[in-house]
């Protein structure tokens, strides 16, 4: 029986079952519950603009967000720094005919000042707001508009896990409301969508113990590279961002995230033996654009090998392309475009946590971050 000498593992663990009791309070037997839909009716305005205001962890689950719901219901999404957002001041936009989004505000706690910031902010420009939080009664759920809490439970390691896989599938669950509000996926289409969704908790569970072996020798084999570059494209850039962090917090070895596209724009200047890369590579053969961007991908991880650069990638289970290009391949189960990022952040969640036991780090409470940043 597997023990967890860390929160952090445990809660890695944890996810499949965050994951149902999260779905459970959005899904019913007939499929999206209606009183949900109720009280998001008039969320979105007529513009169909939505502005999302997070930090860290939460802000990549906003860059996810964003493309989900541009991609599947037609909106015009905007992410922005909390910190940033609160702090642009100026006129009020909405006498200036500039725009009037909808904001939706991302946080673990709920408490974290520079969001809580934000919120304000939208308040204060008289935009409808909606917060997703992990805590029911927290400060940003209570003053929101609206909220769409999570069931993650308790997460006592300061890295996000859970929460922010939880957010992930809120986030997705909007977009089929938001979608279903907006006529553009009819029930035929909601009935294909909601079971790949609910399907997602059991796919990680059957993974979870494969990528921790994995996970724990590549630590090993990786541990003296000095930089890390996780590079991802459209959807999968938010996940190249969040693993990036993961490293940087849990282990304190520097990491960047960009998209595929921009490493030859720079980056590349870093990549040595001592500065390997991260490349999310799975496809979703059945959505056009998956295909091309993973073609582009795999054009790229060619390039790299000719240049002899270490890269660590994540890819398809039955893909036979990929693990030919690189050093090493984590698998993952096939999903759809929208749902692979759930099940690609977690082997990089746990390399995160076996790099931070390579370098002596406890990895719960790493030094000077809190789990919720709140200022005094």
């Amino acid at each position: 029986m597997l023990t967890f000498p860390h929160a952090m593992l445990r809660e890695i663990y944890e996810q499949p079952e965050a994951l149902r009791r999260t779905l459970a309070l959005y899904l019913g037997d007939e499929g999206l519950r209606p009183e949900v839909a109720e009280q998001l009716a008039g969320w979105v305005g007529p513009a169909g603009e939505i502005l999302i205001a997070a930090s860290g962890s939460s802000r990549h689950s906003g860059l996810y967000g964003e493309i989900l719901l541009e991609d599947l219901c037609g909106l015009a999404v905007d992410v922005e720094y909390a910190s940033e957002y609160s702090l642009r001041g100026g006129p009020d936009i909405r006498w200036l005919g500039i725009r009037h989004p909808s904001v939706l505000v991302l946080s673990q706690s709920g408490e974290t000042t520079d969001t809580l910031a934000a919120l304000e902010e939208a308040h204060r420009q008289g935009h409808r707001t909606l917060a997703i939080t992990n805590v029911a009664g927290s400060t940003m759920a209570v003053e929101a508009d609206i909220s769409m809490p999570l069931a993650a439970g308790v997460e006592r390691a300061i890295p996000a896990t859970k929460s922010f896989t939880c957010q992930l599938a809120v986030l997705y669950l909007l977009a089929l409301y938001e979608g279903a509000h907006l006529d553009r996926m009819d029930r035929a289409a909601l009935a294909e969508l909601i079971p790949e969704l609910q399907a997602v908790p059991a796919a990680l569970e059957s993974q979870l113990d494969g990528w921790r072996e994995q996970t724990a020798a590549l630590a090993h084999k990786y541990a003296a590279a000095a930089t890390f570059l996780y590079l991802g494209r459209g959807i999968h850039y938010a996940i190249a961002r969040e693993g990036a962090l993961k490293l940087k917090e849990s282990s304190y070895v520097h990491a960047e995230g960009y998209p595929v596209g921009e490493l030859k724009h720079g980056p590349n200047a870093l990549v040595s033996d001592r500065v390997p890369l991260v490349v999310l590579a799975t496809v979703d053969r059945r959505l056009e654009a998956s295909v091309r961007r993973y073609e582009k991908t795999v054009q790229l991880l060619e390039d790299m090998k000719a240049q002899s650069a270490k890269v660590i990638a994540i890819a398809n289970a039955d893909d036979a392309q990929v693990p030919a290009l690189v050093s090493d391949c984590i698998r993952v189960a096939p999903a759809s475009e929208y749902l692979l990022p759930i099940l690609e952040v977690v082997p990089l969640q746990l390399f995160a946590y076996y790099m931070a036991l390579e370098h002596g780090v406890d990895v719960d409470r790493p030094r000077n971050l809190s789990k919720a940043v709140v200022e005094k």
